[in-house]
């Protein structure tokens, strides 16, 4: 199962007079990812790099910024992937030292960065939701709401027409299993309707 983070956690690194700012945080996807590193950029305009890397509803980045390549992101993006994150961004900012650290060094560095910055992080498991629209005679309203409540799902919105519609939002994993059992409990007098 994949797991995101609650909350943006943050690391810091000291090499050879090379300094490293690290940070993972929840993020949505690519959009909102490149408006944090624009965010960084601008706090730290005397930076040498802002790398990142990222995991979001299947997208993927991996962006050394400057350092050579396959140094800084990859190593990034293979921690996140190493501990089943997703819907998160991995920065790292590096104000240069001085002294090079070589190819070798600069894995290490990102790498260990971002592993710090992981540590700390309150990881969440990340649960896939389905969306069911139905609808009933007013006479299962009571037993509809009984079954949404015992599966854990949240129910959206109700309307009361001709028959009650409810919009109901579950757990994917047990999305299937809860129209088996209100199909029966309904007796087939439970409209299923196919979401917007």
């Amino acid at each position: 199962m994949a797991h995101s983070i609650s909350s943006p956690v943050h690391s810091e690194l000291l090499i050879k007079k090379s300094r490293f700012i690290g940070c993972v945080q929840p993020v949505a996807g690519r959009p909102a990812a490149q408006a944090i590193v624009a965010g960084l950029r601008l706090q730290h305009p005397g930076a040498a790099h802002v790398c990142w890397a990222l995991l979001a509803g299947g997208q993927s980045a991996a962006v050394d910024d400057g350092e050579p390549s396959g140094t800084a992101g990859r190593p990034m993006l293979d921690v996140l992937r190493h501990q089943g994150l997703e819907g998160v961004l991995a920065t790292v900012v590096r104000y240069y030292g001085g002294v090079k650290l070589g190819a070798g060094g600069l894995v290490r560095a990102y790498t260990d960065c971002v592993a710090q910055a992981v540590k700390q992080a309150d990881k969440v498991p990340i649960v896939r939701m389905r969306a069911l629209h139905c609808a009933v005679p007013y006479a299962l309203e009571g037993l509809v709401r009984r079954e949404i409540a015992a599966a854990g799902g949240r129910l959206d919105d109700i309307r009361h027409g001709e028959a009650v519609a409810f919009d109901i939002t579950l757990a994917d994993a047990v999305a299937d299993a809860f129209v088996a059992r209100l199909g029966e409990a309904c007796q087939g007098r439970i409209v299923w309707e196919a979401p917007e």
